[in-house]
């Protein structure tokens, strides 16, 4: 979890991302590294009268990269709050798939959605999203205690946003 404070922008945010020890593209050069490697073996053994190594050799490459590709494609999944001003942005990485939510911070609750070391859902606007698969389960409270006070700072030293249906009517 990484938490950036206000700064020049009055903006806080909070990014959470999955601990990866190896990127996309290391895993790809490792996985062509045992397919060069397994093929020679298999090619060996053909060459020595043993062709059913080579079709193992090539099923296990199959379920090899299978798995690699599942892990890659999750690599990159993240999860990151914003707070400009009152205004409170949650983006969800999961799988390639991007989904954006945008509340209000006064209107907004933070809380855990089950009880000690489950996930933050913060709730508001009859929407609710559940965060912190990335953090770990004895830091979640920390994570839901500093949202707290972001938003109790925000509201209290930004002023309420006008809209349109705030406006005062002359008649």
């Amino acid at each position: 979890m990484q938490s950036e404070g206000a700064g020049a922008s009055g903006a806080t945010r909070w990014e959470m991302k999955r601990n990866c020890s190896i990127t996309p593209n290391q895993l790809l050069a490792a996985y062509l590294g045992l397919c060069a490697v397994s093929l020679a073996i298999g090619v060996f053994f053909l060459v020595q009268g043993a062709a059913m190594v080579l079709g193992f050799a090539g099923l296990e490459l199959a379920l090899v990269g299978a798995a690699m590709l599942v892990f890659a494609r999750h690599a990159g999944d993240r999860e990151s709050v914003s707070l400009h001003g009152r205004r409170v942005q949650v983006e969800q990485f999961d799988a390639g798939v991007l989904s954006r939510n945008e509340f209000r911070a006064e209107w907004l609750r933070v809380e855990p959605a089950a009880g000690q070391g489950s996930l933050v859902e913060i709730s508001g606007q009859g929407r609710s999203i559940k965060l912190g698969r990335f953090v770990r389960p004895e830091l979640r409270a920390e994570l839901a205690s500093e949202m707290r006070q972001a938003l109790r700072r925000a509201c209290l030293c930004e002023p309420p946003e006008r809209h349109a249906s705030d406006r005062p009517t002359t008649r």
